[in-house]
């Protein structure tokens, strides 16, 4: 099956390629891509200039991967988590492959908004290789105005339940902004194989729920914090907290307000601006928390806290947006990596999803 896949792919895929524009990507919309190398002008793993390296293509026709052969030609995202029973779990966004062309849209490729990977790698310096994939395990009907997407932003295990945050996109705009119809959680009992929301943790894009929108995970002394942000790009980003028992439980979070925390989501103050897709994660060798985000200016950047609440310290950043102009959504590889620091990155130019290392001291 794999072999006639491929062979499917191979066949196909300079045609839908040059069905497409070869220009410049769309900032928001997904749909305006093309993910075969060199039609796509790459080839190969970008060349960057400063301490942080591109070291592993993780999906499509150029990956080791050979993602292809599950017909993921491109991707977006790569939410990495640990699913507490010793693999890992990376969801991925919007996905282009071949088959019935999403043409409501605009677009030539066939697209499933999520899909995700089970890998079982621990040290990620030659590489994360994948042992299974979990196709579109949570379907949208992409039909614009309605629901274009069903993204997820964001991945944990609690007590061996998986969790993802997912964003219902309504349409794409201009400029790194879009509209959602609401935010929920998706879970899975059975390791990631088969996922069913949550209506109960379904919030619609109001009241003060449109700050958290698009959201990060972490776990600290017993909670899990979730940072949230409105939908698109360069925006402020907010945080609350829950038991871990209770993630399911929205009336049981408290809301940070700048000072302390609070029950009513309405008093939330920003614990940080001009963010993006955000990933936190405790890191032993900083004995700091991590932020990573792009910056309004798309550069990725990297922020420190004592605290999940922070206050978080300035940016520094780790690629500016001229050296990789068309890169979003760092997330963390969640396991300690010493003085490096690991992340999946995409590039939106050739559509797919590089690992990342850059030095911490």
């Amino acid at each position: 099956m794999k072999r006639s896949l491929s062979a499917f792919v191979r066949a196909c895929a300079v045609g839908a390629a040059l069905s497409i524009a070869i220009a410049g990507p769309a900032v928001a919309d997904p749909n305006n891509v093309n993910p075969i190398p060199v039609l796509n002008g790459w080839r190969g793993l970008p060349q960057l200039s400063g301490p942080t390296k591109a070291v592993f293509q993780m999906t499509g026709m150029d990956s080791p991967n050979r993602t292809q052969n599950m017909n993921v030609l491109g991707t977006d995202l790569g939410i990495m988590w640990d699913d507490g029973r010793g693999a890992m779990i990376t969801a991925f966004g919007d996905t282009a492959g071949l088959g019935f062309p999403n043409l409501l849209a605009g677009s030539m490729w066939a697209w499933t908004s999520n899909v995700l990977f089970r890998s079982t790698t621990r040290d990620p310096s030659k590489g994360i290789y994948f042992d299974s994939v979990v196709p579109n395990p949570l379907p949208s009907p992409k039909i614009p105005g309605i629901e274009i997407s069903f993204i997820p932003t964001a991945g944990i295990s609690v007590g061996g339940v998986q969790y993802m945050s997912m964003m219902s996109v309504q349409g794409w705009g201009d400029h790194g902004k879009w509209t959602t119809n609401f935010s929920t959680l998706a879970v899975s009992g059975d390791g990631g194989q088969s996922w069913a929301q949550l209506p109960n943790t379904r919030r619609a894009n109001v009241d003060g729920w449109q700050n958290f929108q698009q959201n990060a995970f972490v776990k600290a002394d017993g909670y899990v914090y979730r940072y949230g942000t409105p939908a698109g790009r360069a925006n402020p980003g907010f945080v609350s907290r829950t038991k871990e028992a209770d993630i399911a439980n929205l009336d049981t979070y408290e809301y940070w307000d700048g000072k302390e925390w609070k029950p009513d989501i309405k008093v939330s103050a920003p614990v940080v601006d001009g963010v993006a897709e955000l990933s936190v994660m405790w890191n032993d060798y900083l004995g700091q928390y991590v932020m990573l985000t792009t910056d309004p200016a798309n550069s990725v950047v990297l922020r420190t806290a004592s605290a999940p609440q922070g206050p978080w310290g300035p940016p520094r950043v780790l690629i500016d947006a001229p050296s990789l102009p068309t890169a979003y959504a760092p997330m963390i590889f969640p396991y300690q990596t010493g003085g490096d620091l690991y992340f999946l990155l995409t590039v939106h130019s050739q559509y797919n999803v590089v690992l990342m290392r850059t030095p911490l001291g």
